[in-house]
């Protein structure tokens, strides 16, 4: 096996992503999800594992952003759009993806912590991973309504100088 990951600005870099979303989550898929009509913010950052001869097998995109925890602000690196495709799964893509992903965060000095929303059936995974659940409430921005308490995916947190476990996050802005 042998894989290429690259970290590509998230925006450039969203043509060559965007068919592994679709793959992963089909519009039928997605109207089942409980956060299928969410509106999500755009990364910064992605990473991209390659496989030969298969191409684009799987993709973590990087949010960075200030936030507020408890009223006192932070910088968080959002871990979102976690996606491998189905052929591809239980090889190990997307723990090198987010390996590479907190490795980023970590060489840019761009957060005190990381932070990603999942479903129940992938937080095992996560959990193996040194993620571990933030017991609180969480703030983001959907429009229109603006400032709304997001609880459609469970947030997990992970040490990057220190880790939020309770309280209160506002994500001031759209979730990741």
């Amino acid at each position: 096996m042998s894989i290429e990951i690259d970290v590509l600005n998230g925006d450039a870099s969203w043509p060559l992503v965007e068919p592994l979303f679709d793959a992963v989550w089909p519009p039928d898929v997605l109207a089942r999800l409980p956060w299928g009509d969410v509106v999500f913010a755009h990364a910064d950052l992605r990473v991209l594992v390659h496989s030969e001869p298969d191409g684009l097998v799987c993709h973590v995109g990087i949010f960075r952003r200030e936030v507020m925890w408890n009223g006192r602000k932070m910088r968080a690196g959002g871990i979102g759009g976690v996606a491998t495709s189905e052929g591809h799964r239980r090889r190990g893509y997307a723990s090198v993806a987010l390996d590479a992903a907190i490795r980023t965060l970590k060489d840019e000095g761009s957060a005190d912590f990381a932070m990603l929303f999942c479903e129940p059936h992938n937080a095992p995974f996560y959990a193996s991973r040194g993620w571990r659940p933030f017991e609180g409430e969480i703030f983001a921005e959907q429009p229109p309504q603006g400032r709304v308490p997001f609880s459609a995916i469970a947030p997990y947190v992970h040490k990057i100088r220190q880790a939020p476990l309770r309280g209160t996050i506002d994500l001031c802005g759209l979730p990741w």
